[in-house]
């Protein structure tokens, strides 16, 4: 691989990554934006007819599952098959996945809601080989110190949410309006495509990126493999930050994961989608946060890069998110306001945009941001792990945020537990923004200058050479 080959200043392997990320996130976030819809849709329109409660319970333990198998994928990346075989195997296993969701139910009979929990199954187990490693990757393009990675992220995550925006759009439209099934057919179109990206371009973009497990790589000093040296203290400083930052993330994510559940059902209640007579689908407000990040993704990252070593640190950034969760929720207690406990009421699709719009903000100082964290500080034999380590505390905060969601309750009610809910997450928004930015003069500390070129460059020029 041509290192000195860029576009906008970037390795070609980034937008190969890009790519890559884009079909992968457009067959999971076109799923998940009718998963819920479908699961309570009536036996008569194709769907389950299951409770709310029941709908979004099911959702987070399936979110949860998503983001948990990571720490296995992880391991198994690092120490058996590498990264890029991990993509390979877990893409395919997802497009099985969602075929296998995609099954009509006329074709399975009785065994409709087997076929279902098998094709989710099949999503959560490539997940895990997935979604680590195509992140580690956008971090090995590049050198500690290097003042483009958080940036790189940035442009990476552009990649999640063209792919985020499109989804909901094609397959929210294809399954609310044609049939469910078919939806999630398309979903697995998309995840093939991204697959065949890998299997093609790989090579020639990422060189030799990835293929070896990362444990079995040799130190530098040439004492023996990686995976046989004992952390030393400054690294056990630096997993400890990404531990800390992991559990803070759970916080902006139990906010923000509201959007697939609750705000989807409350898209579909209680939210005037009339536009000259014809009625929006429910699921294409899901596309509003995919389309807030793809505008504010390139400023952000331009931020950050004009700012170079003068930006804040990690951990005020992850202040900052949280603190957006608050605004953002701030719009859905007013919607709940204007109702005033009138279950027939219907609230402008503005407090919904505007509620998406801060929490897009809070999702550009945090996602990337973290990714990009877990790559600079984790030792290499743990690397993929730690990044599971990441996506594990999203999966807590998936599941918690099905059991928040799941409060909503039936009829009357809602309106009511809506309230309480959106007053809730805004509270601890602001909480944990303000404990986070105290804290984080002692987490830059641990980090030992993992952000700071000149602190990286004098330390490689002290080590002995090989």
């Amino acid at each position: 691989m041509n290192q000195s080959s860029t576009i906008l200043g970037h390795p070609k392997g980034l937008f190969l990554l890009f790519g890559t990320e884009m079909w992968e996130r457009f067959s999971y976030y076109g799923m998940r934006a009718i998963l819920v819809l479908y699961l309570v849709a009536t036996v008569q329109n194709g769907g389950f007819g299951w409770t709310n409660a029941e709908a979004l319970s099911l959702y987070g333990w399936f979110t949860m599952a998503v983001y948990l198998t990571p720490v296995l994928g992880g391991w198994i990346a690092d120490n058996v098959l590498g990264q890029r075989k991990s993509i390979i195997i877990g893409g395919l296993l997802m497009a099985a996945g969602h075929f296998t969701l995609g099954t009509p139910h006329e074709l399975v009979g009785g065994n409709a809601e087997n076929a279902f929990y098998l094709g989710l199954v099949l999503l959560c187990c490539g997940n895990g080989l997935f979604k680590p490693n195509i992140s580690t990757l956008v971090g090995d393009l590049y050198e500690q110190g290097d003042v483009r990675r958080d940036s790189a992220f940035t442009i990476f995550y552009m990649g999640i949410n063209i792919g985020a925006f499109i989804a909901p759009l094609v397959i929210g439209y294809v399954g609310e309006k044609i049939d469910w099934q078919l939806g999630f057919v398309f979903a697995g179109v998309g995840m093939l495509i991204s697959v065949a990206m890998q299997l093609t371009l790989a090579k020639k973009y990422l060189g030799e990126i990835g293929v070896k497990p990362s444990a079995h790589g040799i130190a530098s000093t040439g004492e023996g493999a990686a995976k046989d040296k004992p952390l030393t203290a400054e690294e056990r400083d630096r997993v400890k930050v990404i531990v800390i930052m992991s559990i803070v993330s759970i916080v902006f994510w139990v906010g923000y994961e509201q959007a697939g559940g609750l705000l989807n059902i409350y898209a579909k209640d209680f939210t005037d989608r009339n536009i000259f007579g014809w009625e929006m689908p429910a699921s294409w407000l899901q596309a509003v946060s995919a389309f807030f990040v793809i505008a504010f993704a390139p400023i952000f990252a331009g931020i950050w890069t004009k700012l170079g070593d003068k930006q804040p640190p990690s951990p005020k950034k992850f202040a900052y998110s949280l603190l957006f969760v608050g605004v953002g929720f701030l719009f859905m207690v007013a919607a709940t306001l204007q109702q005033g406990g009138d279950l027939e009421a219907k609230v402008s699709v503005l407090y919904l945009i505007m509620t998406y719009l801060f929490l897009v903000f809070g999702e550009l100082c945090i996602s990337p941001i973290g990714l990009s964290l877990v790559s600079k500080l984790a030792p290499i034999k743990y690397l993929s792990l730690l990044m599971g380590v990441w996506f594990a505390c999203s999966a807590i905060a998936n599941k918690v945020a099905g059991v928040v969601g799941g409060f909503i309750g039936e009829g009357q009610e809602q309106i009511n537990n809506a309230f309480g809910i959106f007053a809730g997450l805004t509270v601890s928004g602001f909480v944990a923004g303000i404990v986070v930015f105290f804290m984080a003069d002692k987490l830059v500390d641990w980090m030992h200058g993992a952000e700071d070129t000149a602190h990286v460059e004098h330390s490689e020029l002290d080590q002995d050479p090989v």
